[in-house]
């Protein structure tokens, strides 16, 4: 279970199907010249060659990724330089890749290397790129599901169980487990609020008597007495 900004407090969604995305790492860094900011004719700007390969690698989910299938690349670290004078050596980017098809996440980690990599050489620069395949699609199972919607029905009600949420691109470490073993992995709601991984998300304790009641349920429904 999970909670969710945007679904009503005491509310759940679910899916049978693939339901969060595969999660995986990027991992970029660049070398070309450095020296003083005055003469940047003399270098090769590793701040420039970097926010280059930023710019260039959201052409592969615009232009290579088939528009009906989902993928996702964003870099999030940008690393570079300590003072305001100096054109840096180096510079540093990490990021990740989100994918729900197989045949999707083969090629964003073909891409990712192929365009930061010839970026760089494009400026001049070197590049070494990194793609660390990390956590798998997370795919419930279809007997888990239904089972798992009719208990949330039981707590919250029939109306009140979404059976169809569409995927979401966020990545979960419990898809390990659902390649071990059939079950399935429920929303439950946060309510209007801000969403995960946003500086001002905080967890809804109003939403803790729908998730233990689910819990309880869930137990007293598959292990009866």
């Amino acid at each position: 279970m999970h909670n969710m900004p945007g679904i009503p407090v005491g509310q759940f969604a679910i899916r049978s199907g693939p339901l969060l995305a595969a999660s995986d790492g990027i991992f970029i860094d660049v070398t070309g010249k450095g020296g003083h900011a005055a003469r940047p004719h003399e270098c090769i700007d590793t701040v420039l060659v970097a926010s280059s390969i930023v710019t260039a690698l959201q052409s592969i989910v615009a232009r290579n990724v088939d528009p009906l299938k989902s993928g996702v690349v964003s870099i999030c670290v940008f690393q570079s330089g300590e003072a305001l004078n100096v054109i840096p050596q180096t510079a540093h980017l990490e990021g990740t890749a989100r994918t729900l098809a197989p045949e999707v996440r083969d090629l964003l980690e073909r891409r990712v290397v192929e365009v930061a990599e010839a970026t760089a050489r494009l400026h001049g620069a070197t590049a070494k790129a990194r793609y660390e395949r990390r956590y798998p699609v997370t795919v419930n199972h279809a007997r888990q599901t239904e089972f798992a919607a009719a208990v949330a029905a039981q707590v919250a009600g029939a109306d009140k169980v979404d059976t169809n949420t569409p995927p979401l691109m966020g990545g979960e470490d419990f898809s390990f487990m659902l390649e071990a073993r059939p079950g399935a992995f429920i929303f439950v709601g946060n309510g209007n609020t801000a969403g995960v991984h946003h500086p001002k998300y905080d967890f809804n304790d109003e939403a803790l008597p729908a998730g233990v009641s689910y819990w309880a349920r869930l137990v007293e429904t598959a292990m009866p007495a």
